[in-house]
């Protein structure tokens, strides 16, 4: 009896530990990750066209969401629009960004995270890094909700 008990720990364990390592949710489909690269594209594009505003349309505009970075946290959305605003002041500051995404993870059929890298071209000198985002689904569009870059 000892032994079948251990076994059926085991399976047990077996289960639990494939479950827990399935980070893909089976609601999380392809449409959804192609929005969440469209809604990156559509920053980089506006980034490029030095509108920061459009840029921000990406981002949840709520006093929850949060973007971290070399210089600390910000919370909120209007606090990250003006660190922005202060950072990049201009086009020759802002230069010309692509990013690189290398996963979508689905956490559920409202909510994702990304990880991704980043390359700023600027005559200023140029600047490079990588990023995770947390975005969840609001009324059918995909904004970040979290932004950690370094």
């Amino acid at each position: 009896m000892k032994k079948e008990y251990k076994l059926i720990l085991f399976l047990a364990a077996l289960i639990f530990i494939y479950g827990c390592s399935n980070t893909e949710s089976p609601t999380f489909s392809t449409a959804d990750e192609q929005a969440i690269k469209q809604l990156l594209a559509e920053q980089q594009d506006a980034w490029n066209k030095g509108d920061l505003g459009i840029f921000m349309e990406g981002y949840h505009r709520s006093d929850s969401m949060q973007f971290v970075g070399k210089n600390g946290i910000r919370l909120g959305w209007q606090s990250t629009f003006d660190r922005y605003r202060e950072s990049y002041p201009d086009t020759v500051a802002m230069g010309k960004l692509h990013f690189e995404i290398l996963k979508v993870n689905g956490i559920d059929h409202d909510a994702a995270f990304l990880t991704g890298k980043f390359f700023l071209k600027r005559s200023i000198g140029d600047a490079n890094g990588v990023f995770t985002l947390v975005l969840r689904k609001f009324d059918g569009k995909w904004v970040i909700v979290y932004d950690h870059t370094s």
